[in-house]
């Protein structure tokens, strides 16, 4: 956003890709407009009204100066001078989403130590940023916490990176969520199971679902690239192997073993036998 003018609250609100402001309420724009007005028609008035014109003359003066002036003058003064009071409400709303908590997932690379998770939830506290949920999978090197965070809304990803780095993480990444983020992993995949259990030709899709993942073709499967860990590949008897790509976020294991669960499931359902249904 632009700051520009006496007044930088109000700036704030103006479009960043057409620079306009929301349009004011009628009521606080029409009384602007005659706070700006009626002291430049008064002194119209009394300048023509004194004059020696003729009556049509003096109207007309009167008309076009009026018209002219108000135009020029009287709108965009009201518009400049009286912005704050004119956006008022749009501030206001502003301010209360700015100071609504915002909701996060976020993921990072702890030593497997007794203190890890102290030093990060510390460096969370100093920003006000409440950790709501916690998934730790270990990995090579350390565990992988995944946590969904309640930050201030205005908090930064750059901020809450470096709370990250600061509490002892690496590899940090956080991305913005909803409050979806809350069901855990394992009620989704009991919920997807269930879907599957009813057709199992939908398990490219429940997977994809599941992982917040997109199902490549065999094509885009050989030919893009993709960082290490955002590509999982889940072998299947009837689909043939199904590779799904989350670019910029990497599957976790646990994430990996659902995923083939889920795979095995649906082999057992389409490939064992009929349920027999009693008479």
């Amino acid at each position: 956003m632009r700051h520009t003018g006496s007044n930088p609250a109000a700036a704030d609100l103006s479009c960043e890709v057409c620079g306009l402001m929301p349009e004011p309420t009628k009521t606080r724009l029409t009384v602007a407009n005659v706070a700006v007005m009626l002291p430049i028609e008064l002194l119209v008035h009394a300048l023509v009204v004194g004059t020696h014109l003729p009556y049509l003359a003096k109207v007309l003066a009167l008309t076009l100066t009026a018209t002219v002036l108000v135009i020029w003058v009287a709108e965009p003064s009201a518009a400049r001078i009286l912005r704050g009071w004119l956006h008022a409400p749009a501030l206001r709303h502003r301010r209360k989403l700015g100071a609504a908590p915002a909701l996060w997932r976020a993921r990072t690379m702890l030593q497997d130590q007794p203190g890890s998770l102290q030093k990060i939830t510390r460096a969370l506290a100093r920003l006000d940023t409440n950790i709501l949920s916690i998934h730790v999978h270990p990995v090579a090197g350390g565990v992988l916490d995944e946590f969904v965070l309640s930050a201030p809304g205005d908090l930064s990803e750059r901020q809450l990176l470096a709370a990250l780095d600061d509490g002892g993480g690496s590899r940090s990444q956080v991305w913005p969520t909803t409050a979806l983020a809350m069901a855990d992993g394992q009620t989704r995949a009991l919920s997807l199971a269930a879907r599957i259990a009813g057709a199992p030709d939908e398990l490219p899709l429940a997977v994809a679902e599941l992982l917040h993942a997109r199902v490549l073709t065999p094509t885009e499967a050989a030919v893009e690239n993709y960082d290490a860990g955002t590509r999982l590949k889940v072998p299947t008897a009837w689909h043939g192997p199904l590779t799904f790509a989350r670019p910029g976020e990497p599957f976790t294991p646990a994430e990996s073993a659902r995923a083939h669960r889920l795979a095995e499931l649906a082999e057992i359902l389409a490939h064992g036998p009929a349920p027999t249904h009693p008479m």
